[in-house]
């Protein structure tokens, strides 16, 4: 069980980068494999941050009718196959190199190696490949969408602490999510965001109101103090960008 580097040509003719698995060659045939039983993260959008490389579960069951070089793999592309993501891949090998084998797949991404752009978030395919020893090779687009996201966070404060029963509570935060191109993170403007808050001695958040942030990603709202508990954001993501949550911020009303 090794990592092998994939990516391949990306859109705007950049130069691809091989140092494991490649494209079919040109004039070879392809067949002689199929997969199924497909999954990807467990069909969740696949979240990335600024630094922190993200590990994504990955199966699938090969059937081959001749020798594999090496073993197959599933892996996101869009641009009709042209663009793919870079990533790093570990398998399992299979005890035999002709018939059915299921695979246990991880991809790696990790936005500190590789030079992730923000234009990569958003919805990929799911293709799946094997190389025969006899120069051949199957390529599949196996007709599932995965999104891949821009991490987002949330900050909160929530004052006076302690206020008096009746009087404002001002609540405020900021909305930021990762620039991959810069490896930071920057304000998200113009996002809806719900106010929760979780009264002393509950289990659970309820929503009071929503909130759109401003252009540098602020929020900033008022509640009337009737009781002491916990106030927090919650934004739920988009297509190109995941959830996030703010800690909690407790205010004790006397």
């Amino acid at each position: 069980m090794g990592k092998q580097v994939w990516r391949a040509v990306v859109a705007g003719g950049a130069a691809a980068v091989f140092t494991a698995v490649a494209a079919v060659p040109a004039g070879a045939a392809e067949g002689g494999a199929s997969f199924s039983r497909v999954q990807v993260n467990g069909g969740k959008p696949i979240v990335i941050g600024t630094t922190k490389e993200v590990a994504v579960p990955a199966s699938f069951r090969m059937t081959t009718t001749k020798p594999w070089k090496a073993p197959g793999l599933v892996f996101l592309h869009r641009n009709s196959g042209e663009e793919q993501l870079w990533h790093s891949i570990e398998t399992n090998d299979c005890p035999n190199q002709v018939g059915a084998c299921d695979i246990n797949e991880t991809m790696y991404f990790d936005p500190s190696v590789w030079a992730m752009r923000n234009s990569e978030a958003g919805a990929w395919r799911v293709g799946a490949e094997v190389r025969f020893k006899d120069g051949s090779g199957d390529v599949d687009d196996k007709g599932m969408t995965v999104y891949v996201q821009r991490n987002s966070r949330l900050t909160v404060n929530a004052s006076p602490e302690p206020v008096a029963k009746g009087r404002t509570i001002t609540v405020t935060g900021k909305v930021t999510r990762a620039n991959w191109e810069t490896r930071k993170y920057a304000y998200y403007g113009g996002r809806h965001v719900s106010l929760q808050f979780k009264p002393s001695g509950s289990a659970s958040y309820s929503t009071v109101k929503k909130v759109y942030a401003d252009g540098s990603g602020k929020l900033k709202t008022t509640v009337k103090a009737s009781k002491s508990g916990t106030w927090r954001w919650a934004y739920y993501g988009n297509t190109t960008t995941g959830p996030s949550t703010s800690s909690g911020d407790n205010v004790v009303v006397k």
